[in-house]
């Protein structure tokens, strides 16, 4: 009889279901939360009164339906996305300028067939400053640049770009790791050097991951500039908080407009441009 073994995919879903296991037990056993307080009277009261008011119902003055709210809302909406293009904008910046060191294949030098000590240091140093970049969520830079700066939108981008320059630049060193190293191998024994290597071996083959990254993040930024709005980084995002803390549900409706719009012309230029890359 042959003995069964468990791979990394078993693994996987028995921790999957053990962890989900644990999460309800820790709701329910240990913090005695009750799922039925969620549908109380008072809530379903207030759920009611919210929802209504975003469709404008009871509402004297509907947003959606005033000239000068959807002017204001266009403007805002501009600057939202002058912001969350000034942000993956400095992040692919720094990216590119970080990103080959940051590959354990260059690093090692397994790719490009050369091997230098340093390589490993520089390495180290970019790496945790991914993890550092990324580890600091964006309301937490937000509040750091504001408060060293001033309130605004490039601030704002300033943010937001340091957050994802962490995360840009390790999904786009995985591509590179990943990548196939035989047109490197092949230009390396031919005598090419190693910017020629980069050049024309290694950026060609992970440019088109690279640009799904960088739309995919782009889009997210579109939409986390809710959060950093949220301590005066401008855009939609701080109107949003505004009509929150007045009870404004029709202007909380026109600004959630807004917000759709910008994420299908983010969807339909990511589309647009990996047919095109293809």
């Amino acid at each position: 009889m042959r003995k069964r073994t468990f791979n990394f995919t078993t693994l996987s879903v028995l921790a999957f279901f053990l962890l989900i296991g644990a999460s309800w037990y820790q709701v329910i056993g240990v913090e005695k939360a009750s799922l039925a307080s969620l549908f109380s009277n008072d809530n379903l009261q207030y759920a009611k009164k919210f929802f209504s008011g975003l469709f404008g119902i009871g509402q004297t003055e509907v947003a959606f339906f005033n000239k000068d709210s959807w002017s204001d809302a266009f403007r805002l909406t501009i600057e939202t996305l002058q912001m969350s293009i000034m942000a993956i904008g400095f992040s692919t910046i720094v990216m590119f300028l970080t990103v080959i060191p940051a590959a354990r294949n260059v690093a090692d030098g397994s790719l490009t067939l050369t091997r230098k000590w340093y390589r490993w240091i520089v390495f180290g140093l970019i790496r945790i400053s991914y993890i550092f970049s990324r580890a600091i969520p964006e309301l937490l830079w937000a509040m750091i640049v504001i408060f060293i700066f001033k309130p605004g939108i490039l601030p704002g981008a300033i943010a937001l770009a340091l957050h994802n320059f962490g995360i840009l630049g390790k999904l786009c060193a995985e591509v590179i790791e990943d990548s196939d190293p035989r047109p490197v191998r092949n230009l390396a024994s031919a005598g090419a050097s190693r910017p020629q290597l980069l050049l024309y071996g290694v950026l060609p083959t992970v440019l088109p991951k690279f640009l799904t990254y960088i739309l995919y993040r782009w889009e997210v930024i579109m939409r986390t500039t809710i959060v950093v709005g949220f301590v005066g980084a401008g855009g939609l995002g701080q109107q949003f908080k505004l009509s929150m803390s007045f009870f404004h549900y029709t202007e909380i409706t026109l600004l959630l407009i807004c917000y759709l719009i910008l994420v299908i012309i983010a969807d339909y230029i990511s589309e647009k441009s990996r047919f095109f890359v293809k």
